[in-house]
């Protein structure tokens, strides 16, 4: 058979299923990147790659029971052993808990039957003599440039026996750069999330890195403890990205969470921080724009295969410093009684006056002494009922004082709650779009503040570099 297109693959999918009801997602993606080492491009690459996933459901005498079947490169004689295996999937499965009807059909996206979107090298046709003037600069100053930057194009189709016809296409694009010092002594950060890399300033990536390089001349050893803290968005991103996963309605009402109120049912209503923070999700966020319309793949705490197609919106999980919604699938929402609200693929915290934030640099001249850690990683939970997170700081930790960065201290482990940390910051800065560092790789839609937090614990040393 001659290749389809994706849209097609789908229609041919449903009409090959026997199932009472039938799901179908075709993503279509292609990526480019470039890796570089000490001040050279290393490698680049262009890969695509199709997957076709089937989710089967049939209804029987307990219940309706699903399978779900995804396979890479699915040809079109392929399809038909697919939509079979999702439904012997389904009659060899129980009933499903999160069993909802599917979705009813609305008017289907213009742009249907039409091509996927594509990604190509081009993509980079900016970004890399900007690189190369970055590599030659930092040869003359003694430097050495490590990272790498990638961009993806995802083209997700979903079509269903209900006559849902829906297209969602998805850019994001990251890039990770690292300075390092010649002799490999003091190492440096930094990170940026894109659509198209038409807003990276590499001149500016790299001029923050070689800042920091400087401050890093002068070490000092510091003891573990609890520090006045200044955090940029990246690794206030990391925080508040975690937390948001763990922002599932279910688990908070059957108490597992930190989000469960003692006595039973949720904290929604709590102040969670004394200043009036927003947390917010929205699809169609400037810069940051998702789907627009529940698109999962399989079912998990927080989302439900039963849900594909459901329209999303603007959402407040905080509103001005208090809990004001939690992450709830149409099962969960019937089961505890809070309102809809499925996950949304991107995350922002801000304060309302936005004009009038501070800025780091700014932040950083009125500290009168503290740690400015620039971020973090390998995060962990340590206790899902306060959700306590361990994790180390990495490529400086700087210490501040009389409003200047006076020195590199030593790494240390930390141990803290974002919904505790939330409570004691003293001061947001400007939001501002921002790749999260540990979770880049999962969650890279986010923009957010610097903010300084009072009796950060840093726990013990780190031996980390």
């Amino acid at each position: 058979m001659t290749a389809m297109q994706p849209h097609e693959l789908v229609e041919l999918a449903l009409g090959l299923s026997r199932a009472d009801g039938c799901v179908v997602i075709a993503d279509e993606e292609s990526t480019a990147n470039l890796r570089w080492a000490g001040n050279a491009l290393t490698t680049n690459g262009v890969t695509r790659g199709r997957r076709l996933t089937v989710i089967a459901t049939v209804a029987g005498a307990e219940g309706t029971a699903s399978g779900v079947v995804s396979r890479e490169a699915v040809t079109p004689d392929e399809v038909e052993d697919l939509v079979r295996a999702a439904e012997q999937a389904a009659l060899a499965a129980g009933p499903a808990e999160d069993a909802q009807p599917l979705v009813a059909a609305r008017p289907a996206s213009p742009d249907f039957g039409e091509p996927p979107a594509e990604t190509s090298i081009e993509v980079f046709a900016a970004f890399a003599p900007a690189l190369g003037e970055a590599f030659a600069r930092a040869a003359a100053q003694g430097e050495l440039l490590y990272g790498f930057a990638r961009h993806e194009v995802v083209s997700s189709y979903l079509g269903t026996s209900t006559g849902l016809r829906l297209r969602h296409d998805q850019p994001t694009g990251t890039v990770e750069l690292n300075a390092k010092t010649a002799d490999l002594s003091g190492s440096a950060w930094a990170g940026a999330a894109t659509r198209d890399f038409a807003d990276v300033d590499v001149t500016d990536l790299h001029t923050q890195l070689t800042k920091r390089l400087a401050w890093g001349a002068r070490k000092v050893d510091l003891p573990a403890g609890r520090y006045e803290t200044l955090l940029p968005p990246s690794a206030v991103a990391d925080l508040m990205v975690y937390m948001s996963w763990e922002m599932g309605g279910r688990d908070a009402a059957e108490g597992r969470t930190v989000f469960s109120r003692t006595g039973g049912g949720t904290r929604i209503g709590d102040k969670l921080a004394p200043l009036p923070l927003t947390l917010r999700s929205d699809p169609a966020a400037p810069g940051l724009e998702a789907a627009p319309f529940v698109l999962t793949h399989s079912t998990g705490g927080d989302s439900s295969v039963f849900d594909n197609g459901l329209e999303l919106t603007a959402t407040e999980w905080i509103r001005e410093g208090e809990l004001a919604e939690l992450v709830t699938t149409r099962h969960s929402a019937g089961l505890t009684g809070l309102p809809l609200r499925p996950a949304v693929d991107n995350l922002v915290l801000e304060t309302a006056d936005q004009a009038s934030a501070p800025t780091l640099d700014e932040m950083i001249a009125r500290t009168e002494r503290g740690l400015l850690v620039t971020c973090l990683w390998y995060i962990r939970e340590v206790d899902p009922a306060t959700l306590l997170l361990t994790g180390l700081t990495r490529d400086g930790v700087y210490l501040v004082e009389n409003g200047e960065v006076v020195g590199a201290v030593n790494n240390f482990r930390f141990n803290e709650s974002p919904v505790d940390l939330l409570g004691r910051v003293t001061e947001v800065g400007r939001t501002e779009r921002c790749l999260p560092r540990e979770w880049g790789d999962w969650f890279t839609r986010a923009a957010m503040p610097p903010v300084r937090v009072a009796g950060f614990n840093m726990s013990s040393v780190s031996q980390a570099s």
